[in-house]
């Protein structure tokens, strides 16, 4: 008997291993702008998105434990509809682990403004690529499939084409849903357009700004700081690249927040030529904010 039940934990460790989930992610709800509500649905909606997120498998590929994706997902309610019907804004902030490094890297950080959806607690978390089922596992799966294509594409050139794929079949499954967020007109910043400018050609240099920055920069500078940083330098102009195509893409914008304090950091420390390169570069790009590239002089 014992030894079968150490067989059958061995068999466990080892599957379980091969097949771990894609993200650890942390689930919050922030109800502070509503009253009067059961708390009981919200406690048990904020366990159906963990579950959701973190113990579906999303690809074919077997993540080992500290490759799993980590995120955050902040769901602001700013209105209960109904007992089962929630409104309110997506936070969403992930996280990449660097090579030889304990830091993570942020690859994405957002709000989305036109979340709408139900839920009872005893309903099932259904989600299917090519049906609508709901849109509160729409939005889910949406999200986590354009993670994984963002995290894919900061280790393998194009590496995440498959995710974005999967990313706008769920658009399209929702354009008739009758909720926002999942049409092109709607507005030039939402779902729609986060798929679709990551799929288009013409910004195909974003896509290469996220693996030449990662993987040929922030992974090299644990064994070679000048060199990896020299890398990220040069990636820089691929956001450039864009900018002068569409000045104010969404995409190019997300990208931005999310990186923006990372590389005033990096060249905190960098030599004047390469400041003044970074600030040149994105002075322009991300003008807003120039005046904080520009602190990098102040910076020791």
């Amino acid at each position: 008997m014992k030894k079968t039940s150490l067989l059958f934990f061995l068999v466990f460790l080892l599957t379980s291993g091969l097949f771990a989930q894609e993200f650890i992610c942390k689930v919050q709800i922030n109800t502070q702008q509503v009253q009067g509500f059961d708390r009981s649905v919200v406690s048990n909606l904020k366990t159906a998105i963990t579950d959701f997120m973190n113990n579906r498998k999303w690809t074919n590929y077997s993540f080992a434990p500290e490759e799993r994706i980590e995120c955050t997902l902040l769901f602001n309610v700013s209105q209960i509809i109904s007992s089962d019907e929630f409104k309110g804004t997506f936070n969403i902030v992930m996280q990449r682990p660097v090579y030889k490094t304990d830091y993570r890297s942020p690859l994405l950080n957002m709000i989305d403004k036109n979340i709408q959806f139900k839920y009872q607690p005893s309903q099932a978390m259904n989600f299917s690529e090519s049906t609508f089922s709901n849109n509160l596992t729409s939005l889910l799966a949406f999200y986590s499939y354009m993670m994984l294509g963002i995290d894919f594409d900061s280790f393998a050139p194009d590496g995440g084409t498959v995710f974005y794929e999967k990313a706008m079949t769920v658009v399209q499954t929702a354009q008739n849903s009758g909720f926002t967020g999942w049409q092109s007109f709607e507005s030039e910043k939402n779902r729609y357009h986060f798929v679709e400018q990551f799929l288009n050609k013409a910004y195909e240099p974003l896509r290469a700004f996220l693996y030449q920055y990662h993987r040929k920069g922030l992974d090299v500078m644990a064994d070679n700081l000048p060199e990896g940083r020299k890398a990220i330098l040069n990636s820089l102009s691929l956001l450039k690249n864009v900018y002068y195509k569409r000045p104010g893409l969404y995409d190019l914008q997300l990208i931005l927040d999310a990186k923006r304090g990372e590389i005033i950091n990096i060249f905190s420390k960098a030599t004047p030529a390469e400041k003044n390169t970074m600030i040149h570069v994105l002075s322009k790009v991300d003008a807003p904010n120039g005046t904080r590239y520009r602190e990098v002089f102040r910076q020791r």
